[in-house]
């Protein structure tokens, strides 16, 4: 007898292929069997007529790291129908770390702070029993933080050794890779070298690269080629971490770095993930503003009554130039309005680009990635615009990160398959969130289940700890 019978769907089984009409039988926590079935006993059935059956979403890039330990009453990725998270990306991971007060930009993840090593980490997430699945990056960052006492510097060889040892015991622990973040101020004064050599414990495929480039404006095809030589030179999976191009002097410019990706590609493993909106977030930093149409502070430490609003606004009610504003606000974070709406098509509908949310949890009028990432694709970019059909945007959330993370028995709707499963309704799901009301909910996401346990039942998230902490296998 089945554990539960899901009946009556649509299927679209994350692979890319045509949609099907097929049930989906749950045993164990696994699909076992599709098809037909009607009049199969099973303890409980859910009736999906009218809806899609999908697997469940993998955020291909999120900073999850505290919020994996939490359970919030209303949880933004599983209402999304998110059931596995990329976590620990572009430099910035919760561990090993301790440190009562770390520089931005590992501050976003609001701490604490308190794990000496990745296992603590691993074993704190154990011990707390997530909501969703995680694949785990080490962060290049945060290592950088916890070995050397100048960061404007690069590393020396017994700072390496450290960093790389660190490497190391976090795939022990169960990392699937490294991430990086030298756009960033702690890890800025990182050479190319400096990367390749801490990285040497993921060489050969023992591990995923994920990077944060050096520069995403002017200076992009050199920061795109260092990624590119990482990669190459560790002979190792390599994600381009949210691509984009930032300021209005580089719309246009996604054509040739797609086209660089694309040679690439035929030569070392890479793909990238990218959110779908036209503005991006991180630290308030001044010397972005210029390139912007606009700028939302999402907070400030001298200023909390600025969270929200324009930085343009202020500076003007002040009589200020909006750089110098940025620079008495700081610290803060910000949102960044500055890229193309034709860039993100492009990046979106490219055939290796996954999709991820780069969303932060947390005080502050954040952005609205968090809440909205994964329906805003099937609903506004598949259904309403067609840039992509639904068959398309699942598989961008689903079959194809689960292929270029090593994450097997995730992301496709097969028998042997872990059942993580979303049912939606096509006509109906879409994105609340707007930049001024951040943490709006998803309409039109009906039923999840992480591993064959329901977490969202009739549009509802309930409190569950069904989660796990998934290897990366190769």
């Amino acid at each position: 007898m089945l554990d539960l019978l899901i009946q009556g769907g649509t299927l679209i089984d994350g692979s890319g292929a045509p949609r099907r009409r097929a049930d989906v039988g749950i045993t164990g926590g696994h699909i076992t069997a599709l098809g037909e079935l009607v009049g199969t006993p099973a303890h409980r059935r859910i009736d999906a007529s009218g809806c899609i059956v999908a697997p469940g979403f993998i955020d291909s890039h999120s900073h999850d790291d505290l919020l994996l330990l939490q359970h919030p009453a209303r949880h933004p990725k599983l209402l999304q129908g998110v059931t596995t998270v990329i976590t620990g990306n572009c430099g910035i991971s919760l561990a090993p770390l301790v440190a009562a007060a770390p520089p931005a930009p590992i501050d976003i993840l609001q701490g604490p702070f308190e794990h000496a090593c990745f296992s603590d980490y691993v074993r704190a997430l154990h011990a707390a029993g997530p909501a969703i699945n995680a694949a785990l990056l080490v962060g290049h960052t945060t290592l950088r933080v916890g070995a050397m006492d100048d960061l404007s510097r690069a590393a020396n060889a017994r700072e390496i050794g450290r960093m790389q040892a660190g490497v190391a015991e976090a795939l022990e622990a169960g990392a699937i890779g490294l991430s990086t973040g030298v756009f960033y101020p702690p890890a800025r004064a990182a050479t190319t070298q400096e990367l390749i050599d801490i990285a040497k414990p993921v060489a050969g495929g023992a591990g995923i690269v994920t990077m944060h480039l050096r520069d995403e404006g002017d200076d992009i095809d050199a920061a795109l080629r260092e990624a590119l030589a990482v990669g190459r030179a560790l002979d190792t999976p390599l994600v381009l971490s949210h691509h984009k191009l930032i300021g209005r002097a580089n719309h246009g410019r996604s054509i040739h770095t797609l086209a660089l990706v694309d040679e690439a590609a035929r030569q070392q493993s890479v793909c990238m993930d990218c959110y779908p909106y036209t503005a991006s977030s991180t630290m308030l930093l001044p010397e972005r503003v210029a390139s912007c149409t606009d700028v939302q502070l999402t907070w400030s430490r001298r200023e909390p009554a600025a969270a929200g609003r324009s930085l343009r606004a202020m500076a003007a009610e002040r009589g200020m130039d909006p750089v110098a504003l940025a620079a008495a606000l700081v610290p803060g974070g910000a949102i960044y309005f500055a890229m193309s709406d034709g860039d993100v098509d492009r990046i979106l509908a490219h055939p290796l680009c996954m999709i991820g949310s780069d969303g932060l949890a947390g005080a502050g009028a954040q952005h609205p990635r968090l809440w909205g990432s994964f329906p805003r694709m099937l609903g506004h970019y598949a259904r309403e615009r067609r840039l992509m059909s639904l068959e398309v945007a699942v598989h961008k959330m689903t079959g194809l990160p689960a292929r270029r993370f090593g994450l097997l028995g995730r992301g496709l709707l097969q028998v042997g398959a872990c059942a993580d499963v979303t049912v939606f309704d096509a006509d109906t799901i879409a994105d609340r969130a707007t930049y001024s009301q951040p943490a709006a909910e998803p309409v039109g996401m009906h039923w999840v289940l992480v591993n064959g346990t329901v977490a969202v039942a009739g549009g509802e998230a309930r409190a569950q700890h069904a989660g796990a902490v998934l290897k990366r296998r190769h």
